[in-house]
């Protein structure tokens, strides 16, 4: 018998008989199940010769969807665990793991190859060229090919229909078969020479003595947790390298995890031609992925053609037969956690994969997150120190510039202070590049009436609407409503309206008035819309096409420009204000990496850090390159309010139409929960999220405060299950939350 999950059903669990033309059947194989006069599709979880339910009562497995497992015991397990951990319904999960077209027993895409069936003679080629002309070039052209090729490419470029083709073949002078096709998964973007050296780079004695000490740890085998803090330009990337490449000498598979793809594309070109080189195949999944895209690369590492997986979040759960290493690279970033269900943090399942696979994990970060480091200090995690730029290059000296000084002198009334202004004209004549860098697109954020005060807000979610000047609308960042920019108040109809705030369109059209020679470019969510645009961005700016790179988060991590030597912060209270607890984190982390961007060369670099609260501790320690200072300070802070680390946080949303009711169900849950939960667990709220309304839906939160996450979660989820939530409300729970906007 076995015991399958429909992957329509959430987590029922239900129990049939295996046909003898089924076994031997496998946990982890998609099968078809009769269910409720249904055909569905389900997900053998476990073999089992016990049942309530008399046997020859029990329905047969209707059929296979998956030629053996396409989840093997380890993911098997790992999903059982997340489907808990995180209180996620379990289909969810596999949904997750398993590509759309696996789980559809889709196979792979196959591409019809043709060639020539040699010998052919002189007079058969002759003969055929003045009867059928177009038939005697394709032949010719196939009698020069080494192998088969694909025919639908040989037509196009030949500018040829299939009929010439097949006429070939009738005639008996060329063949054709079936074979299966990878589709092309990356494509890196850069230049190969900036990327591949002539050989692997000396290291430094930090580099060498970190190697040292995670190569003896990862040969002793066993599962183990490792930090590798290095300070930005000091030379991770090459540890990760020399590790990998020890790793498949053994024949081991490496799973190398990465924030966004898009977003690294340095780190992935290196890790590609330094590997592939050798000899390894190197997958790269990402989250632009068509499915059928995913779906090869899923079976490329499940059937153990694929060495190495470079990937973003969903990477993680890639199907190794023998994975042997797992790294994580800036494991502090919150793109590792996803936002819709199931909310896993890819950093942290990676960590559960290697545990279960006994394997070590190696964290990379130059600011690691919180919770890291106080795993690292409570010795749960080991930790080894890069605290050096390869080739003795100096930090980036760093300027806070007080904007209410500037202001208050008369020299600060536009985004740049004079300080930046005229670093910005002395690297514009020198020959070097700028980045500009401020997390806000657009070109102003509010429109503002001075007569009447009107402001003109989203109609469905309650935030100001964003000017974008490229095509003067106005546009809503949560959920894309967009209209013409008003020329008069929309309340009042004075003309005399206000745009008030700065994102990064207007950061763009300041630099080119200061320095209109200098050739200048945007890079955020707007203007990587456009297809390759990103790619094309990185490449020029290598090569010294591009003076000045404005952008958001896009520029802040991932880039190694050697001819940067200026990095300009334009707002870095952004981040500092939000309300969230890891505000200071963040804004600490922030500096800290965008500055890394700056004197990566032979030549010094320099960081503006323009801020109206120059005194705040994360700007100060950032300032400083004081990790071990910051670190105390925000521990502390954080252990007076008993916040993550110190407990689990799991966020619960409720979410609808009708704010009243909203409120109703919120306050009767909680008063529900103090029961079930009782004083162990702290609860907070209900309150207003951040950002009380999103696409016409109010939004309510609870927080639950604990040491004990799964039983916390176990008797929400029960909790859930017997709640009568009225029509129109909705409910999620975010365990180990992140976003709390």
């Amino acid at each position: 018998m076995a015991e399958v999950v429909p992957l329509s059903r959430g987590d029922l669990r239900l129990t049939y008989r295996i046909p003898s033309a089924l076994q031997p059947l496998l946990p982890g194989t998609l099968v078809i199940v009769p269910l409720q006069r249904r055909r569905e599709k389900a997900v053998v979880v476990k073999l089992t010769d016990v049942c309530d339910f008399p046997q020859n009562k029990l329905l047969n497995i209707s059929g296979l969807l998956s030629e053996g497992s396409v989840l093997p015991p380890d993911l098997l397990k790992l999903a059982t665990w997340m489907a808990g951990y995180y209180m996620a319904p379990f289909r969810t999960v596999v949904e997750a793991m398993v590509p759309a077209p696996v789980r559809e027993g889709k196979g792979q895409m196959r591409e019809t190859m043709i060639e020539a069936i040699r010998p052919v003679e002189k007079e058969t080629l002759e003969a055929l060229n003045k009867a059928a002309r177009r038939q005697g070039e394709l032949l010719q052209f196939l009698l020069q090919q080494t192998k088969a090729q694909p025919r639908s490419l040989v037509l196009k470029r030949m500018n040829m229909s299939a009929s010439v083709a097949e006429g070939l073949v009738e005639k008996g002078l060329a063949k054709c078969h079936s074979e299966s096709r990878v589709r092309e998964s990356y494509q890196d973007g850069l230049d190969a020479e900036a990327v591949t050296a002539s050989g692997p780079p000396a290291l430094t004695e930090e580099q060498e003595a970190a190697f040292t000490r995670l190569e003896e740890v990862r040969k002793e085998g066993g599962f183990a947790c490792w930090l590798l803090h290095g300070v930005t330009g000091s030379g991770k990337t090459e540890v990760y390298l020399r590790l990998m490449e020890k790793t498949l000498e053994e024949g081991g598979q490496v799973l190398f995890l990465v924030p966004e793809i898009a977003l690294a594309p340095q780190t992935v070109a290196r890790v590609r031609s330094r590997l592939v080189s050798t000899g390894a195949n190197v997958v790269v999944w990402h989250s632009n992925l068509s499915a059928g895209q995913r779906a090869d690369a899923f079976r490329e590492v499940a059937e153990g053609r694929a060495n190495v997986v470079v990937g973003a979040r969903s990477a993680v759960f890639a199907p190794f037969p023998d994975l042997r290493l797992v790294l994580v690279d800036e494991e502090h970033e919150p793109a590792y956690k996803q936002e819709e269900t199931p909310r896993y943090h890819g950093r942290d399942v990676a960590i559960m994969r290697a545990f279960d696979r006994k394997v070590m994990c190696l964290l990379g970060s130059a600011t690691p997150a919180l919770e890291t480091l106080y795993n690292v200090r409570a010795e749960k995690f080991g930790v080894v120190k890069l605290t050096k730029r390869v080739d003795d290059r100096q930090m980036p000296l760093l300027h806070v510039v007080d904007l209410r000084r500037a202001r208050a002198a008369g020299k600060g009334g536009g985004l740049f202070s004079p300080l930046l202004r005229d670093k910005m004209i002395d690297r514009l004549e020198k020959g070097e590049q700028t980045i500009l860098f401020l997390n806000r697109r657009g070109y102003s954020t509010t429109a503002l009436c001075p007569s009447c005060g009107h402001v003109v807000e989203c109609p469905h979610c309650s935030v100001g609407l964003t000017l974008h000047r490229t095509d003067n609308r106005m546009r809503c960042h949560l959920c894309g409503y967009e209209k013409e920019a008003p020329t008069y108040c929309p309340s009042c109809r004075s003309p005399d309206f206000k745009w008030k705030g700065s994102g990064t369109q207007k950061v763009e059209a300041a630099v080119q008035a200061l320095l209109p020679k200098a050739r200048v470019v945007r890079l955020d969510a707007d203007s990587a819309r456009k297809r390759n645009h990103f790619r094309s961005v990185l490449q020029n700016f290598r090569k010294g096409k591009i003076d000045v790179l404005v952008g958001t988060q896009m520029i802040a991590k991932g880039l190694d420009f050697p001819n940067v030597t200026l990095v300009g912060l334009i707002d870095a209270d952004l981040s500092l204000h939000q309300e969230d607890f890891r505000a200071a984190e963040r804004t600490f982390q922030l500096i800290v990496q965008v500055s890394g961007r700056s004197g990566r060369g032979d030549r010094a670099g320099e960081v503006v850090v323009q801020t109206l609260t120059p005194h705040a501790p994360p700007i100060q320690f950032a300032r400083r390159q004081d990790f071990d200072g910051f670190l105390d300070e925000e521990l502390s802070l954080r252990e007076e309010f008993r916040y993550p680390p110190y407990r689990h946080l799991i966020r619960q949303v409720l979410q609808g139409r009708n704010e009243e009711k909203i409120w109703f169900v919120a306050e009767k849950w909680a008063e529900e929960a103090e029961k079930t939960l009782g004083a162990d667990v702290e609860i907070r709220g209900p309150a207003p999220t951040p950002i009380e309304k999103v696409a016409d839906e109010y939004r309510v939160q609870l927080w639950y405060f604990t040491s004990a996450v799964s039983s916390t979660g176990q008797r929400l989820a029960r909790m859930a299950q017997k709640f009568e939530l009225p029509d129109g409300v909705k409910m999620m729970f975010d365990v180990d939350a992140v976003g709390l906007r």
